[in-house]
């Protein structure tokens, strides 16, 4: 871990827009704008006293639960589909979706003790929601194009996310269940909380205001 500066990890794409709005109005920088400035996946910003780090988004509970960075920005899917050692302490309120089930429209039910195909990368709540449902499945695991296996005869249904269900509907899929509601948390790791408390929680409670007020200006 650094010692003077505390380490960000910001996932790429579109949560990092969304985050660096956070961090301008909490802190008075912004990541995007600072990471747009070099070819490096990092930047310091030294009037915050923080160090920005650019990596993907399934990699950031990675970083941070290792010590690699002290803080980082993670969609709730990826921390409940691979549980990782870390503090939670604020939903973020930016990247919302969802974790949901969707099978091919007008399909039919699947007869009775036949289970289901399912085709999803979240394998760990996939298999937990149907279990809970008292519904074996099988589950295949894909990395993409998951939208597709309903049509090729490779899943009955599929476990993805989305936004706004236009994919899924331009692939013939409907949505029949919800899994996970989805937002973006700051997630800390539990070594630097106990080494930069004080610092870790003047950051949380900036952004804790800072989520209030963007929240209040889009009203």
């Amino acid at each position: 871990m650094t010692g003077e500066l505390i380490t960000v990890a910001v996932p790429k794409g579109r949560l990092l827009e969304e985050s660096s709005a956070l961090f301008e109005e909490a802190v008075g920088v912004s990541p995007a704008t600072l990471l747009g400035k070099t070819r490096k996946l990092a930047a310091d910003a030294p009037s915050a006293g923080l160090r920005f780090i650019s990596i993907r988004a399934a990699d950031v509970a990675s970083y941070v639960e290792h010590g690699a960075a002290e803080v980082g920005v993670a969609g709730l899917d990826v921390l409940r589909e691979e549980p990782r050692d870390l503090y939670e302490p604020l939903d973020l309120e930016i990247g919302r979706c969802a974790v949901i089930v969707a099978r091919p429209r007008g399909a039919r039910p699947l007869p009775r003790g036949v289970s289901p195909r399912v085709a999803t990368k979240y394998v760990n709540l996939a298999a937990a929601h149907f279990a809970a449902r008292g519904l074996p499945a099988e589950i295949i695991h894909l990395h993409g194009s998951i939208e597709v296996a309903p049509s090729l005869g490779l899943a009955d249904a599929i476990v993805d996310i989305t936004e706004t269900g236009e994919t899924l509907a331009a692939n013939g899929l409907v949505i029949e269940e919800r899994v996970l509601e989805v937002s973006a948390r700051l997630i800390v790791n539990r070594v630097a909380l106990r080494l930069h408390a004080e610092r870790l929680r003047r950051l949380v409670d900036a952004l804790r205001g800072a989520v209030a007020t963007l929240a209040g200006r889009r009203g």
